[in-house]
């Protein structure tokens, strides 16, 4: 149970859920390469230090996706990023002004980018790297509008 769903209130229901995008991943499999390219042209010692650095940024990635929680229930947005350092966004839908898709060219073919939640009172929270955040955003517009309609 993770901490989306711990924090539910009481007739809330989950409509939405995201995850980062497997592009935080990138170096970790880059320096893998590089090693596996290294030690095949027996080049073992620089191979090594790509091996260790390819073991660490994919630990840490691992970490990060682990970590992060993205989800929006019938009554509000509910972001959480961190292990020791968390970070927790919870947003009731009617204060949130707006949420803000950012996307460059890669993000754009290969389907991530950053949404920045815009609360009342102009709070301003980013997240990067989400798996189809225009999707997100969508589905964030749909419950707003629903909540108003009912």
């Amino acid at each position: 149970m993770g901490y989306i769903d711990q924090n539910l209130l009481n007739g809330e229901r989950i409509v939405y859920r995201t995850t980062l995008h497997w592009i935080i991943f990138f170096w970790s499999g880059l320096f893998l390469l590089a090693a596996l390219v290294l030690f095949a042209a027996d080049l073992a010692s620089i191979g090594w230090i790509c091996f260790f650095l390819a073991c660490l940024s994919g630990i840490s990635a691992c970490i990060k996706y682990a970590t992060s929680e993205f989800g929006i229930s019938n009554k509000r947005v509910l972001v959480k990023t961190g292990f020791i350092r968390r970070n927790s966004l919870e947003t009731l839908l009617s204060k949130i002004e707006g949420i803000r898709v950012e996307q460059n060219i890669p993000g754009r073919i290969f389907g991530y980018g950053s949404i920045i939640v815009t609360g009342t009172g102009g709070s301003r929270e980013p997240f990067s790297k989400i798996k189809d955040p225009l999707q997100f955003r969508m589905k964030v517009q749909e419950q707003i509008e629903s909540s108003q309609t009912t």
